[in-house]
């Protein structure tokens, strides 16, 4: 594989998924963490599983270490259940964790506005044995409308990801076609056009999808780019993808936006894991 500097890659900017990489380390010093690795951007998974509604000390106190660190928050999930464990997501799940994902919103946006994140990801939520999907998917349009809302208030997009079918079999969401179809339903509910694709290169090439294929068709529709190799959700160069071709490719595509890295650091310390960067991460400018 060449250096991704030599094949578009460093024209791409770097943010660091603090709920993967650095987790050997409590949440509020992970921020420094990341800025001593070289990084300005991170983004985070909701980090309270336990609470949607965490109290405003919490808040305050991870606003705080991203300001003390010099990191810029640039991706924050809605609350999304246990995850990492058994969910994935909660926002298309009747009953209590429909309310949790609706209380979280306001949180969730206010807090993103607080720190300059412009983007929301809502993960849609596995199958539930009993209820009819169309139930579900009639739940999860009004709650990915609320949250698109939302993140409209704030002059943010709200992001819905695709995951990949073998570690998530009850999770509907397992294509790029189908998750853009969530995207498309969402605009056309609200009339706000800020729902935009998810497109994780590790879930769709572990579903089999043709790589090269989705990036030139749904590049327009995609408000974020999240990377792992694939198989083993590593590093670039552990596995079988070939970043150098997949992010030129993206460039060539008319991509602009931020590359989340949201991969496994394998048994060494996570500031270890980012030898395959050849080029310094930057922070994309602001607008």
């Amino acid at each position: 594989m060449a250096p991704l500097a030599e094949v578009g890659g460093a024209n791409h900017r770097f943010t660091v998924n603090l709920s993967i990489l650095f987790t050997e380390l409590p949440l509020l010093e992970r921020p420094a963490a990341a800025a001593a690795a070289g990084f300005t951007d991170v983004e985070l998974w909701w980090p309270w599983v336990d609470a949607p509604v965490p109290p405003p000390a919490e808040l305050d106190a991870l606003h705080a270490a991203l300001d003390t660190a010099g990191t810029r928050l640039t991706g924050l999930n809605f609350y999304a259940g246990r995850l990492p464990g058994p969910d994935r997501g909660a926002l298309s799940l009747p009953g209590e964790e429909s309310e949790r994902f609706r209380a979280n919103v306001d949180v969730a946006a206010s807090f993103a506005a607080s720190v300059g994140c412009t983007a929301l990801n809502a993960l849609y939520g596995n199958r539930v044995a009993g209820v009819p999907a169309a139930e579900q998917d009639a739940l999860a349009l009004d709650n990915l409308a609320l949250a698109a809302r939302a993140a409209d208030r704030i002059g943010a997009v709200l992001l819905v990801e695709a995951l990949n079918a073998a570690e998530s079999p009850d999770y509907p969401l397992v294509s790029a076609p189908r998750a853009v179809e969530a995207v498309d339903a969402v605009n056309a509910a609200t009339g706000l056009d800020n729902a935009r694709f998810l497109m994780d290169l590790y879930h769709l090439a572990r579903n089999g999808e043709d790589l090269h294929r989705v990036i030139d068709t749904y590049t327009p529709v995609t408000g974020h780019v999240q990377i792992a190799d694939c198989p083993g959700r590593g590093a670039p160069g552990t596995g079988g993808l070939d970043f150098a071709d997949l992010l030129g490719r993206l460039t060539a595509a008319g991509y602009e936006g931020r590359i989340g890295l949201e991969y496994k650091p394998g048994d060494a310390p996570s500031a270890a894991a980012f030898g395959w960067l050849t080029a310094a991460p930057r922070p994309l400018p602001d607008a």
